[in-house]
């Protein structure tokens, strides 16, 4: 892929390759004006808003363990499926977006 963000239909972009990440990697792109943190988890892949809910910090920097991406600043951690914040200091989910593999493409709309 190549470093240009390619649209597929209205507001799904295309992110990665399915090769670009490996099992419980992250990784940090930039859709429009969103910040967006990619996860492959047992070779399924979910995306969620990429900035911690608790503190301004980036998801993808964090580490990956199963279905939960720990926060690099106060170790918070959310659910990559839901969103859903696991444990303090974040209280608040943080968002989740719809992703789709088509052939080796991996978009995501936001």
């Amino acid at each position: 892929m190549s470093g240009d963000i390619e649209t597929l239909g209205p507001e799904w972009a295309c992110v990665a390759q399915t090769d670009d990440l490996e099992d419980e990697e992250a990784l940090g792109v930039q859709v429009g004006e969103t910040t967006v943190a990619l996860y492959k988890v047992e070779g399924a892949f979910f995306a969620t808003h990429g900035i911690c809910s608790h503190e301004f910090a980036h998801l993808a920097e964090g580490f990956l363990e199963g279905c939960e991406i720990e926060c690099p600043l106060h170790q918070a951690r959310f659910d990559v499926r839901t969103g859903q914040a696991m444990c303090r200091p974040a209280t608040e989910p943080i968002q989740v977006y719809p992703v789709k593999v088509v052939g080796s493409d991996v978009y995501v709309k936001v």
